[in-house]
């Protein structure tokens, strides 16, 4: 579009300055008005066209950029996000549970030792990225340059990931989860030393969210098959 887009700006305000010399300096305001109208036509038809590029540039530009990116850029940021995502979602539940068991055991100091478990569930969020973010590193292989763009490639490329953005996101909600439940279950244990075993469990099935995160990613990570050297 930008080819494009600057010279119709210079002629439209070239135009509106040769009008404006014609305003002030011809006595006919009749043919100043001609003038006026046809460049409002010229102009609403300029733009009308302006748009038509810009919109077809940026349906084609998309399409071209998922095709054109290389495979090894979209399994690079696919493992990154199943680390990154992951690491992110265990320092939050990690931030929210500890702060609260800090300051419940300035009260209760016995809750320190039994709720340091919801601590462990937010670190798993963590292991669960790591392990997968190993399995994903595994799944590259070299590829020969006429190969690279392949269908094969792209769909191998592109299942890695789609793969580490499910286990990232999935462990991000997963920590948020544990972190928020093992909260108020550190300020319950601080009252009532009867509900740990109770909130408990429901912070063992948020945990749970994490692994069906991991498990849908490995199997679509199988997906991933890189064109052989030798076909």
């Amino acid at each position: 579009m930008t080819p494009v887009a600057y010279p119709v700006q210079f002629s439209l305000f070239s135009r509106a300055i040769n009008n404006t010399f014609l305003f002030l300096f011809n006595p006919s305001p009749l043919l100043v008005s001609l003038n006026l109208i046809k460049d409002q036509i010229l102009l609403t038809n300029q733009i009308s066209q302006m748009s038509t590029i810009a919109v077809v540039g940026a349906s084609s530009s998309w399409s071209r950029a998922m095709i054109q990116i290389s495979p090894y850029t979209f399994s690079a940021v696919g493992i990154a996000i199943a680390i990154g995502v992951s690491v992110l979602g265990a320092a939050w539940g990690i931030y929210i549970t500890g702060s609260s068991l800090i300051g419940a055991a300035i009260k209760a100091p016995r809750i320190t030792s039994k709720n340091l478990i919801s601590v462990i569930f937010c670190e798993a969020v963590a292991i669960y990225g790591v392990i997968v973010a190993i399995i994903l590193q595994t799944k590259l292989e070299s590829v020969p340059t006429s190969k690279l763009y392949a269908a094969e490639s792209l769909r191998a490329g592109y299942a890695i990931f789609a793969s580490g953005i499910i286990v990232g996101f999935a462990n991000l909600v997963c920590g948020l989860c544990v972190g928020i439940i093992g909260s108020s279950c550190a300020l319950s244990d601080a009252q009532n030393s009867t509900l740990f075993v109770k909130i408990l469990v429901i912070e063992i099935f948020g945990s749970a969210l994490g692994l069906f995160g991991v498990i849908v990613g490995i199997i679509m990570s199988a997906q991933g098959t890189w064109p052989s050297k030798t076909a």
